[in-house]
């Protein structure tokens, strides 16, 4: 091969010869699937590998943000940008007029770009970086008049301007004419064509032979020259009115695309920015949607040089009928070059290429098919031999063509190169082959370049016991089905499995055993000790599974009992509320009974005042009042006396009020045999458990829903309501009826106030569904006026 040869084969410097290796352009043209516009997509595929780190950070951020907008639902919808920057550059040009189809561009350029404006204000807030895509549009009294002057097919509308208007009236009118004149003619001569245009004018057909042809002017003939296509003399000046309309129309859409463009052309660097946006935007949400697509995850840029890949796959294979085997690649600070050793079609050469893809991916501002904590160093160059390069023309043995390749990798490679070989070695005499490999990678991995490898030679299996930044790995293999499992294990290297596959496939035992012995002493050891290393490894893996099987079925049952758990919780909450609504329910009821009660002692009041002995009827009354009031009270302290007093932490004694778990308060009067207590609310009596008592309250009287205070005149009884509520104020104004129908006085004096009206209508109420109140009436001014209502009894 001559000096300056162009090396097809080798990849170098991320050029596009090491992109074609790694396959790039096929992972851009599945990214660029996800756009909208043809725009977009063609600047997604000429994307490559950029290595300024800083740029790359704020690439894949870009990214990142985008693709968290998708996987929550909210990511950008951005339409499809038209392709206007020739119709852009057209417009530049000063004198220059634009033609209709151009203004369709503009139009939809406008359309394109108040969308996209919209989304990017839309998700401002929860992708804060994407706030730099904004940018000013052109005002949307631009769009509304291109939408006045122009159609989607690219034709001017009447209403472009009121000229055009009537000059296209004028030729509808001229051509009407023209044609009505034409069919006279025609049916003068009873001809039997139509009329027709040639030549840019409207004729009729008459035949050649015609007897009665009509003088004018021959525009054309038919094929056979057996027809003519006239312009009778009589239709000339018509044809010529039609003209002199259409030039006329020509000229006015003529002005109006002038004045258009003079519209535009201002705005110009504007259309263009908008454009620009329209887009990035696209193609920022094409490369989101790849990411949440392959569910990748953003990598960090490692600034120190080292590699670590969790979860990688690669991008060619996914979507694919089976599924891709994930691998994590972690070098530590001192190691730099990985020796993968193992079977065929044992997923090598997809492993360097995968690695290789999710760099450049990466360094082209895409998310590659990767796993949280993965990082990435920003490499200044690739190298990437990997196929057979053997070429007839250039008289190259795939042996010669790895040879130049490798050359050119030892020439160039620095600590900012990634380095991916396959089949090194390959390709002559194994010794030669191993040591030519050996020798090369530890001049690789002085100069601190990242190198993988791919080897079937099992004496650069021993390079790491040389060199210690130099490590071993494999990609498992099942000894049982000697079938690829694409699981990657760093530190341990793989078993070739030549004679285990021949076995498989049937060759001769004999012949199988004499290959056996003919294994050199410390091959036979290494491949022992490889397979009792996969043995072990098998045997801790299937332990882990089954602990790892054994903490999801007690994760799954309690999940399970969390579930009974909460159903249970929630049974007994619907119990508990079942229980407050029946409580509430009898509460309701016991009111009602006791308005009942009090209704009949005041019936047998009333017949009791026309008995013979006045002072027995008294005693009798006082006495219901008692116990009305006695159960009245039972039934306040039940309904309303939770938020009255705050439990002590005195002892459950006889002697203490308690609060049980129905709502009751009430005084422990005894203690049973079988261990109850009892408890004594008003004139109620209850035995209760000592889990029902909630609440020992403190040795204090409880605040009454309102004071009465008698004044001092004997025949005078006050209650003032002022300050309470609604509800406070009806339990008092009873309580004082009840007070002042016991001591036999005539009348109560009520002081509610004034204020917003409520208590004195709770009074009103209480008073006109009394059946011992004979009437009620405010105050005298002097004496309170409507801040007091005066109630008399009934005698």
């Amino acid at each position: 091969m001559t000096a300056g040869t162009p090396l097809p084969f080798v990849a170098r410097v991320w050029g596009r010869d090491t992109l074609d290796v790694l396959e790039f352009e096929a992972v851009l043209e599945r990214v660029a699937t996800h756009a909208a516009g043809a725009a977009a997509a063609a600047r997604i595929k000429a994307r490559r590998p950029h290595t300024d780190p800083s740029h790359i950070t704020d690439e894949l951020a870009d990214v990142s943000q985008a693709a968290a907008l998708v996987r929550g639902g909210e990511g950008l919808s951005i339409p499809a940008a038209p392709d206007a920057t020739a119709v852009l550059a057209r417009l530049r040009l000063e004198g220059g007029v634009m033609e209709p189809g151009d203004l369709v561009v503009v139009r939809r350029l406008c359309r394109a770009a108040g969308t996209t404006l919209a989304e990017l204000r839309r998700v401002a807030e929860a992708a804060p970086r994407l706030r730099s895509l904004i940018v000013s549009v052109p005002a949307a009294t631009i769009t509304r008049r291109l939408e006045r002057v122009v159609d989607d097919d690219g034709r001017l509308l009447d209403t472009a301007s009121p000229a055009l208007a009537a000059a296209r009236k004028a030729v509808h009118q001229a051509r009407g004419r023209l044609i009505g004149k034409l069919e006279t003619v025609l049916r003068g001569i009873d001809g039997d064509g139509a009329v027709t245009v040639r030549g840019g004018r409207y004729v009729i057909p008459v035949r050649r032979d015609q007897r009665q042809r009509p003088p004018g002017i021959i525009h054309d003939e038919s094929a056979s020259q057996g027809t003519l296509y006239i312009e009778p003399t009589a239709a000339i000046e018509l044809g010529n009115a039609l003209r002199e309309a259409e030039v006329a129309e020509e000229r006015a859409v003529l002005e109006v695309l002038r004045e258009l463009t003079d519209l535009l052309r201002p705005d110009v660097e504007l259309f263009t920015a908008a454009l620009e946006m329209c887009i990035a935007a696209d193609e920022l949400q094409a490369r989101a949607a790849y990411a949440a697509d392959v569910d990748g995850h953003c990598p960090a840029v490692d600034r120190t040089g080292h590699i670590t890949i969790q979860g990688g796959r690669h991008p060619l294979l996914l979507n694919g009928a089976d599924p891709v085997v994930p691998f994590s690649l972690a070098l530590e600070a001192s190691e730099h070059t990985v020796v993968v050793s193992g079977p065929n079609t044992g997923g090598k050469t997809v492993l360097l290429k995968a690695v290789g893809l999710i760099a450049a991916m990466a360094q082209s501002g895409l998310i590659p098919p990767v796993g949280p904590g993965t990082r990435l160093p920003v490499f200044r160059q690739c190298f990437a031999d990997i196929g057979d390069h053997q070429s007839i023309a250039a008289n190259l043995s795939t042996f010669s063509a790895h040879l130049f390749a490798l050359r050119h990798i030892l020439e160039q490679a620095d600590e900012r190169t990634l380095v991916l070989i396959d089949e090194m070695g390959s390709g002559t005499d194994p010794t030669e082959g191993a040591a030519l490999a050996a020798a090369a990678l530890s001049a690789l991995t002085r100069r601190g370049a990242t190198t993988i490898a791919t080897t079937h030679l099992g004496a650069l299996k021993e390079l790491p016991e040389r060199i210690p930044q130099v490590v071993n790995a494999s990609l498992e293999f099942d000894p049982e089905s000697l079938e690829p499992t694409y699981r990657f294990r760093k530190g341990i290297p793989g078993r070739s499995y030549g004679l285990a596959i021949g076995r498989r496939l049937g060759l001769d035992a004999a012949v199988l055993a004499e290959a056996e012995a003919g294994l050199p002493e410390v091959g036979r050891a290494l491949e022992t000790l490889l397979a009792s290393v996969e043995l072990r490894e098998r045997a801790v893996r299937n332990q882990e599974q089954r602990l790892s099987d054994g903490a999801q079925d007690l994760e799954r049952r309690g999940a399970k009992l969390q579930r009974r758990e909460t159903e249970f919780d929630g049974r007994a909450a619907a119990l508990e509320a079942r229980e407050r609504e029946a409580e509430r329910e009898g509460r309701t009821r016991a009111k009602a009974y006791l308005l009942a009660a009090r209704q009949r002692v005041e019936e047998a009041l009333g017949l009791a005042r026309g008995a013979a002995d006045a002072e027995a009827a008294r005693q009798a009354r006082r006495l219901v009042e008692e116990g009305v009031q006695a159960q009245a009270d039972a039934l306040a302290s039940t309904v309303g006396g939770h938020d009255a007093e705050e439990p002590s932490d005195a002892p459950v004694a006889l002697g203490r009020r308690v609060r049980l778990s129905s709502g009751l308060e009430g005084t422990i009067v005894e203690q049973r045999g079988d261990g109850r207590w009892v408890v004594a609310a008003g004139a109620v009596q209850t035995a209760v458990r000592q889990r029902d008592i909630v609440g020992v309250l403190a040795d204090k009287p409880r605040r009454a829903p309102a004071e009465v205070t008698v004044a001092p005149a004997p025949a005078r009884l006050e209650v003032d309501l002022r300050g309470l509520t609604g509800d406070e104020a009806e339990a008092a104004t009873l309580a004082a009826i009840d007070h002042a129908v016991l001591a036999g006085q005539p009348y109560l004096r009520i002081i509610h106030g004034m204020g917003t009206g409520v208590v004195r209508a709770r009074v009103r109420q209480v008073l006109e569904h009394d059946t011992r109140v004979d009437g009620f009436a405010h105050a005298r001014p002097q004496e309170g006026g409507t801040g007091v209502t005066i109630v008399e009894f009934r005698s």
